[in-house]
């Protein structure tokens, strides 16, 4: 009887994961989705609405994962804290992968900038480019974002002091500044006066300035769900994981904004 009843416990404090079908799913549906993301870029038949398919199941997919994840951690306690410095430790390392992606979206930017060839005219920006002015909805733009940083902040401070009004309201003001960015972010690029396929500069601006979006767009997610969790009473002075590495990530979005604004709105223009 008492081998029984130990047998039900651990010696370790690690959570040892158990089989999951969402990681398989996930590979696939993104698999689906980078697939017909390229064919409905070369126009192939039908290959927007895979595309939507791909979108759809990504989606879900995950969603469900991080459904089991919120469960092992709110409800089972399987989130101990030599768990949480591993999964802090994981959200660093993915947060300095996605640093050394958009460095390589500079070096292209700064390559063709500091040395423009022949073909762009000999100067920068490129002869026929019209770049968008950087003191008008971009500097904008800034104090939006960098405002939404302190929110995020303010309603971290308030999480830990056990203020949970105040992580609230500081979480839903970060959500609707980072909507309104989005929005003027779509503005800015339906009056534009170039396009990502107007040669060097406008594949580099349009790339890092869109990829900055997408992920402004997950972040805002990310801190979405978040927000659900501390209205849900999910979320502790002590234990609000998946809340913190959202403000980490949120806070990474603010400083690639700051290097896109100063490098490709006011110095590259």
């Amino acid at each position: 009887m008492t081998t029984s009843v130990r047998s039900n416990f651990q010696d370790h404090p690690f959570h040892l994961v158990s089989p999951s079908p969402w990681p398989l799913y996930t590979s696939i549906s993104l698999f689906v989705l980078t697939l017909n993301s390229a064919l409905s870029m070369h126009l192939f038949n039908n290959a927007y609405i895979m595309f939507s398919i791909g979108l759809f199941l990504v989606i879900s997919s995950m969603a469900l994962w991080f459904r089991d994840i919120i469960a092992e951690g709110t409800y089972l306690g399987n989130h101990t804290l030599a768990v949480q410095k591993g999964l802090n430790l994981g959200v660093i390392l993915f947060i300095v992968s996605e640093g050394l992606f958009f460095l390589a979206i500079f070096w292209a930017f700064f390559h063709s900038a500091l040395t423009p060839t022949i073909e762009l005219g000999s100067q920068w920006p490129p002869m026929g480019i019209d770049p968008i002015n950087p003191f008008e909805l971009p500097l904008l733009n800034t104090v939006i974002l960098l405002s939404s940083g302190a929110t995020i902040t303010y309603g971290h401070h308030a999480l830990i002091k056990g203020d949970r009004s105040g992580a609230i309201y500081g979480t839903i003001f970060t959500v609707l500044l980072a909507i309104v960015f989005t929005f003027f972010q779509g503005v800015e690029y339906s009056v534009s006066s170039f396009t990502i396929s107007d040669g060097t500069f406008g594949t580099c601006f349009f790339f890092g300035t869109g990829f900055h979006g997408l992920h402004v767009i997950i972040g805002t997610i990310f801190l979405s769900v978040g927000l659900w969790r501390i209205i849900s009473y999910h979320l502790t002075d002590h234990h609000h994981l998946g809340y913190e590495g959202g403000i980490l990530y949120w806070h990474f979005v603010d400083v690639v904004w700051l290097f896109l604004y100063v490098s490709m709105y006011y110095w590259g223009s």
